[in-house]
């Protein structure tokens, strides 16, 4: 499978939420996360588990594990993107209802207008 596009959901204010989040973590932590988003760039639907899972209503999980902490971004495909709708940090195994909730949330306002609510993976790690 040829290498897709990564892109990051912005809000309508220009906001990155996962950029927001990964501002947050430790340096190890967001560089590891950076060498997932990077696999799943090059294997797209070919990555699966325990790097990525299907999570339920076209929803996916990119799992990063550091230490005891799971670390969790949520994405979907959309041609031949993928857009990276949320990020977020649990010590259980499963990701909570409510984020994947949010992330559907984020799918639908991204469907009805892609040029406005995305922002370029590797630009968006830059700001």
């Amino acid at each position: 499978m040829p290498k897709v596009k990564v892109v990051l959901f912005k809000e309508d204010d220009g906001n990155v939420p996962v950029i927001e989040f990964m501002n947050t973590v430790p340096q190890r932590q967001r560089e590891k996360m950076i060498v997932r988003v990077e696999r799943l760039r090059e294997l797209g639907s070919d990555l699966r588990r325990p790097e990525a899972d299907y999570l339920r209503d076209d929803i996916f999980e990119l799992r990063v594990r550091f230490g005891h902490v799971n670390y969790r971004l949520l994405y979907f495909f959309h041609g031949n993107t993928i857009a990276v709708l949320a990020a977020g940090l649990t010590k259980e195994d499963r990701v909570p209802p409510r984020d994947i909730d949010e992330a559907i949330k984020r799918r639908a306002r991204f469907m009805q207008n892609p040029a406005r609510h995305s922002c370029d993976f590797l630009e968006g790690l830059t700001k």
